[in-house]
């Protein structure tokens, strides 16, 4: 199927709009192409809600010089009476009046210049062009952001109620879901605060958003890293981070370098590094044990601040028995169980704690069932020699 325009009419000069696009793909490195198949669509658009069209229509815009040339599309039928519809239809000899080479079932393309639509297209062009920036700054900061997932970024609070905390994070919106938020943390108005970037998502809009967490432990993580150069530099390793936002927090540390301390690493001198770590959650605790590949003595380290007495573990299971002076006991537990919840997160063993009196109890009771069982035994025993 052919196609054919007739071009002896003059086209729209839209010189002004090339350069433009030019400049914009150089400064903000929107591609041209992109902007003029963009702007020649919504000119089609623009056509038919500005002359009440009903045909066929094609817009085209030079990438070059910038001028626009409308083409009505019509169907090439063969006699005058076969047009159901002239906006859609041409005979065949009206047709070879514009192209002598045109055949049935072809299209002719007609050039129109509608009166006034330079103006229309202007202000096409230009919405098209304003949407299309707000488009691309929106995508390059979601890619920025994206991209930035997992750092710590800092941010003012622009709303603060009781819910979701929204924070001014420079180009874009923040958003600290109540799950993320630390809970015995009061936000204020104007407050200054750092978080972990969590996520960025696209709104309703298209606007980005980025999910930020003072809750999550890959926060205390990355407080480790800014403060403490070792970890930073890959001297020191974090094994494992449990927390109980704003209450505490244990952190395993591990270094292969037998001449390093990676516990006095991250405390630092004075308990300097600890505390700038402990300002930032606002006074959460900090436990930061020495991480060890013998899981005895790993877990013993993970119930910090308790004083272990005895491990007893079972690898196939991953469970540990544990056992502590009767003064231990609460303090292995914690205060709602939360010492042995958080060491059992860090370690990933289920941990059974007993004190030692229950320890001794015990096995009381099971060598008492023990003889028992025993005791029976050989009763059974004796009835069976009496029968015989």
């Amino acid at each position: 199927m052919k196609k054919t325009s007739k071009i002896n009419n003059q086209a729209i000069d839209s010189s002004e709009l090339i350069i433009a696009m030019d400049e914009l793909e150089k400064e903000n490195g929107i591609k041209k192409d992109v902007l003029l198949e963009a702007i020649e669509t919504a000119l089609v658009t623009a056509y038919k809600r500005n002359f009440d069209s009903a045909e066929n229509v094609r817009i085209t815009m030079d990438r070059e010089t910038g001028e626009i040339h409308v083409y009505a599309e019509k169907d090439v039928v063969e006699k005058p009476e076969d047009v159901e519809n002239d906006k859609l239809q041409i005979c065949l000899d009206d047709a070879r009046k514009i192209n002598k080479k045109l055949e049935v079932g072809d299209k002719a393309e007609i050039e129109q210049v509608p009166k006034n639509f330079g103006r229309i297209a202007a202000q096409t062009a230009k919405q098209v062009i304003v949407q299309k920036i707000r488009e691309e700054t929106r995508n390059f900061l979601f890619d920025e952001f994206n991209e930035r997932k997992g750092e710590i970024v800092s941010g003012i609070v622009q709303k603060a109620d009781g819910g979701i905390v929204v924070l001014d994070l420079g180009r874009l919106e923040g958003i600290m879901p109540v799950k993320e938020q630390i809970p015995t943390e009061k936000y204020k108005v104007n407050d200054k605060i750092r978080g972990y970037i969590l996520d960025v998502e696209k709104g309703a809009k298209g606007a980005p958003q980025v999910i930020v967490s003072r809750a999550h432990v890959d926060f205390v993580r990355k407080l480790f890293e800014l403060e403490i150069p070792e970890i930073y530099e890959g001297v020191i390793e974090i094994k494992s981070v449990s927390r109980d936002p704003g209450n505490r927090c244990k952190v395993a540390v591990y270094s292969p370098n037998e001449n390093i301390d990676p516990v006095g690493s991250c405390v630092g001198q004075k308990g300097i590094r600890i505390q700038n770590i402990i300002n930032e959650l606002n006074g959460e605790k900090i436990d930061v044990i020495e991480w060890s590949e013998d899981p005895a003595i790993y877990i013993s380290a993970a119930l910090l601040p308790a004083e272990v007495m005895a491990v007893d573990v079972k690898p196939e299971e991953k469970f540990a028995q544990v056992i502590v002076r009767d003064d231990q006991l609460s303090l292995a537990i914690g205060k709602g169980g939360q010492n042995a919840r958080l060491a059992a997160r860090l370690t990933d063993w289920k941990i059974d704690i007993k004190s030692e009196s229950q320890f001794r109890e015990m096995l009381a009771k099971m060598q008492e069932e023990a003889e028992s069982s025993d005791e029976i035994e050989e009763e059974e025993t004796n009835q069976e020699n009496a029968e015989e």
